[in-house]
């Protein structure tokens, strides 16, 4: 007799097995030979070996379709768990399969979108830190965090945490009503919002609560060893050049590191060097990391959005 332990934390429980385990005493009917009980966010089947292996392989096809259409019904899982082919859409062969980088909500599919996105993906793969410059709606933070969950996902690291510098962009945090984090969470918006379309709002939470995700002010990462993290800056072009050196060395083992920021919008003092610009002549040449530079061609948002930043760029270059 074999067991095998399959992990559902990236789900709602209640989503797999559903109401009073419905879904989950359907599969037990269709491997009668397979002792599997569920609890929690973990489901163990106890039996042979071969029946063990032709189990979990069809209940992995099954959280993939809960994945894509967002639900499970009786017929799902009496033609994934049942039948030797399995669902259609496994079957026809998708060339993008591999460019998707998470699939989040509602079965969103989330994928690099644009050339220098895909370039992004990539180095992040053969690289440990990696900049990522370029102007507004380029896709940056959000191909950023789904990198980031996609290594969660995939237990490639422990845990994320996301940061910016708390440097405003005409407003005063200082007159804004609440705590610390009251005044930070307007700022920090962009991140909650693109993990939001990648994680289940419960799963999303606990992961806030217990330390999974992480997110914080800059001024929170100094003196810390990040460790089994993926990390991203985001907004780097606010810090300073100290700033910037001081994140950069919190880098531990077994760690990632995604610097974020558009040179073209500095909030900084007009006598404060940037630390983002800083560093793409400083860190220049040094093995192990990559610039990647995104420009107003990966532009996803409003068609606009690109006549707005060829508008801003050519009047500075009139000046």
């Amino acid at each position: 007799m074999s067991e095998k332990i399959i992990s559902i934390e990236m789900f709602n429980p209640l989503d797999i097995y559903g109401v009073n385990d419905a879904n989950l005493n359907l599969i037990k009917k269709i491997f009668p030979k397979l002792k599997i009980v569920g609890r929690g966010n973990t489901i163990k089947a106890i039996g042979d070996e071969k029946e063990l292996n032709n189990f979990e392989k069809r209940f992995s096809l099954l959280l993939l379709n809960f994945e894509k259409f967002g639900h499970i019904s009786a017929n799902d899982i009496d033609s994934i768990m049942g039948s030797e082919e399995g669902p259609e859409f496994i079957k026809q062969e998708d060339p993008l399969a591999n460019d998707i980088l998470v699939r989040g909500r509602d079965g969103m599919i989330i994928r690099a979108k644009t050339i220098n996105q895909h370039r992004m993906v990539k180095s992040s793969l053969q690289n440990d830190l990696v900049f990522a410059i370029g102007p507004a709606g380029t896709g940056k933070t959000y191909t950023a965090v789904a990198l980031a969950v996609r290594a969660l996902k995939n237990k490639e690291v422990k845990r994320i945490i996301l940061t910016r510098p708390a440097v405003e962009a005409g407003e005063n945090l200082g007159f804004l009503p609440g705590d610390l984090r009251d005044k930070m969470d307007p700022y920090l918006q962009p991140l909650y919002d693109a993990l939001r379309d990648m994680l289940p709002t419960q799963k999303l939470l606990s992961y806030l609560e217990d330390g999974t995700i992480e997110i914080a002010p800059l001024a929170f990462m100094r003196g810390r060893t990040l460790d089994f993290s993926y990390v991203i800056l985001d907004e780097a072009q606010n810090t300073t050049p100290n700033q910037l050196k001081m994140f950069l060395t919190r880098m531990g083992k077994s760690s990632k590191f995604i610097v974020t920021g558009d040179i073209t919008q500095i909030d900084l003092p007009h006598n404060q060097v940037s630390g983002l610009v800083n560093a793409t002549t400083v860190l220049k040449g040094v093995k192990g990391m990559d610039f990647i530079y995104l420009d107003e061609r990966d532009v996803i948002r409003h068609r606009l959005v690109v006549k707005i930043i060829n508008a801003y760029s050519n009047n500075k270059d009139k000046r």
